[in-house]
């Protein structure tokens, strides 16, 4: 189990005002504003302290109601690498996890890895397992 902490700006393009619940943590972060790479170096290293790293992070399409297509995560322009596993989720599941929180009063959610809620091996149904939730 891992806490699933959304970013706090959502698009994550800088400094992060809850880095320290990402420590160690899954991040979760809204599409736009930057690139995808540029998202995932500043959880990696938000701080730029080697001890405040994210674990992953999980960026979530800022169409919230886009439940179906797809974004590829191109690598921007730059030589940059990140360290850490980048995510992307459906719009519209980041909206239902961002705003179930909102509306429990959670700063996190506890999430279980690898999530799998069927029966059926992840690779058969060619489909992320959060699509179940």
């Amino acid at each position: 189990q891992i806490h699933l902490v959304p970013a706090d700006p959502p698009e994550a393009c800088g400094e992060l005002n809850n880095g320290v619940f990402i420590q160690d943590q899954i991040a979760l972060v809204e599409r736009g504003g930057c690139s995808f790479l540029w998202k995932t170096r500043v959880i990696q290293e938000h701080g730029g302290r080697a001890e405040r790293v994210g674990r992953a992070v999980i960026i979530a399409d800022n169409a919230y109601d886009n439940d179906s297509f797809y974004i590829e995560m191109i690598q921007d322009s730059t030589r940059r690498t990140a360290d850490i596993p980048a995510l992307f989720l459906l719009g519209r599941d980041g909206y239902m996890i961002r705003r179930s929180l909102e509306q429990h009063g959670l700063p996190w959610a506890i999430i279980s890895i690898p999530v799998n809620v069927t029966s059926i091996p992840t690779y058969e149904i060619m489909q992320p397992p959060w699509t179940f939730w």
